[in-house]
């Protein structure tokens, strides 16, 4: 298995808290270590890093907890750049500051149409976009999807309000390998998650219910959550090298390393 060289999207949890809910994750009444979060940040960036990937770093903004998750801050493939309309109030104001990053660094813009709210649920798995619908990115937003990107969008119905966004129930392997939980789609999308996948890793839901599937690959280093122990086992077993980080913390607000990843495709990477 060949590691491919990253660019990725990141931003610092200097606010983060969880002062509302918006998913099931959220209590607003239990204690958050502001401080551990940010160590637990670090500590993925970091690993990032070591494994040879870039690290970009957008600035965080005062009055938004929810910035940390950069996955949701926009969708870049091919040096495009759809920038997202988040389906709660609470985190609107995210949305044009990820949005004057990617101008700023030099992206083709294109704004939604419809509540899409980026990588977490769209996930490029070879040469075809699965997109995720059920709680937050809106099902209209597909069709701009694929004339944006020109590649066929696969739509994935979400079923269980824990797993809200699709990365949070499936994760991109390579090119032709991913991880998922049966259990958080519907019968229609897991016949075509069985079609397109045969050789899938099926994860457990108590790995998932620890976010497990909030996972970041490179083809061949996978991070995950450290609790995600049965699901790191598969992994290895299939030949991946596996690397568990603990986002306890961030866990509190339902985020994963995935969440707080965004990857920035500029066009082909290098391996």
């Amino acid at each position: 298995m060949d590691a491919t060289r990253q660019r990725f999207l990141m931003c610092r949890p200097t606010y983060f808290a969880v002062d509302y809910a918006i998913n099931p994750w959220m209590d607003p009444t239990a204690p958050v270590d502001a401080d551990l979060a940010i160590r637990q940040w670090e500590q993925l960036r970091r690993t990032y890093l070591d494994l040879g990937h870039e690290v970009e770093l957008v600035e965080p903004v005062a009055g938004l907890p929810d910035m940390v998750f950069a996955a949701n801050g926009g969708t870049v493939i091919d040096g495009k750049a759809m920038a997202v309309q988040f389906r709660d109030p609470q985190r609107a104001d995210e949305a044009p500051a990820y949005r004057a990053w990617f101008e700023a660094a030099g992206f083709e813009m294109y704004d939604p149409k419809h509540v899409n709210e980026g990588e977490g649920d769209v996930l490029l798995v070879g040469d075809h976009l699965l997109a995720g619908t059920g709680f937050r990115t809106a099902h209209a937003s597909h069709a701009q999807l694929q004339e944006v990107f020109g590649y066929p969008v696969i739509t994935m119905q979400l079923v269980d309000p824990r797993f809200y966004h699709l990365d949070t129930a499936l994760t991109v392997l390579d090119e032709r390998t991913v991880a998922y939980l049966p259990e958080a789609f519907s019968p229609g999308s897991r016949a075509v998650l069985r079609r397109l996948f045969p050789d899938a890793i099926h994860a457990t839901m108590a790995d998932a219910e620890v976010l497990g599937l909030n996972a970041v690959s490179d083809g061949r280093h996978v991070v995950l959550p450290a609790q995600a122990t049965d699901l790191a086992a598969k992994l290895r077993d299939r030949g991946y090298e596996t690397i568990g980080i603990d986002l306890s913390e961030l866990r509190k607000a339902g985020g994963g390393p995935k969440c707080c990843t965004l990857r920035l495709r500029q066009g082909k990477a290098s391996k």
